[in-house]
């Protein structure tokens, strides 16, 4: 005897489970590309205040409009320049040492001035009375350098006489041993003491003395051959 059947039952298929779809990878490892913990997608730059710092791992520095890096200015701030106080400090110091040179220079020139001055001025005057003499200007001598004082003490008659005696001629050269100056109470004073030496040994002993205010003239004369 044959069990009676029900009616046709379709076949289920076995159910299987779903798989879990696997999310996307929404943290980066600690200590790569951003920040712990946050998700940087794709294509897109960090926020304001994730750039690291010029210089480090190759991460650009800061440029300006026109595409250039400006220049570190004082305590690393970009686009200001650092006082040039180095060199301020440099050309004081040259300045002042240029001043100090400048006035020892003029303390020099001042100094040769007033202690050579009048007694190369004398030995000036000694010289170009020697030498009108010495080549027989005698008289212009006489009227050019000796003072009033003196020429009423010689005349010019005696005065040119006196040198003609003294036989001198173009081989005869002045040499002034010691020439002194001063100047007293606004009086300038000079004496001149000197040898005119001569072809056939002849020497001449000079002695002159020089006073004045602003124009120096002979106020006494020695000329006398050397005994």
């Amino acid at each position: 005897m044959s069990n009676p059947q029900g009616p046709h039952q379709p076949v289920q298929p076995a159910h299987r489970p779903q798989q879990p779809q696997q999310e996307p990878q929404a943290q980066t490892q600690a200590g790569q590309n951003g920040v712990p913990g946050q998700f940087t997608a794709p294509g897109q730059y960090p926020a304001q205040g994730q750039y690291a710092a010029p210089g480090q791992h190759g991460a650009p520095g800061p440029y300006d409009a026109a595409g250039q890096a400006p220049a570190d200015g004082p305590f690393g701030l970009p686009g200001e320049q650092p006082p040039a106080r180095g060199r301020r400090r440099l050309l004081i110091i040259l300045g002042v040492v240029g001043g100090v040179l400048l006035l020892v220079i003029l303390g020099v020139v001042i100094l040769i001035n007033v202690v050579a001055g009048p007694t190369n001025h004398a030995r000036g005057l000694a010289d170009d009375f020697t030498k009108l003499v010495i080549n027989g200007e005698t008289s212009t001598a006489y009227d050019k350098y000796l003072d009033p004082a003196l020429q009423e003490q010689v005349s010019k008659e005696a005065f040119i006489a006196g040198i003609k005696t003294l036989e001198m001629d173009n081989t005869c050269k002045p040499t002034y041993n010691n020439v002194n100056a001063a100047t007293e109470n606004g009086t300038k004073a000079a004496d001149v003491v000197g040898l005119i030496t001569c072809d056939g040994g002849k020497n001449i002993d000079l002695v002159y003395r020089f006073e004045g205010t602003d124009e120096l003239k002979m106020m006494d004369i020695k000329i006398k051959p050397q005994v």
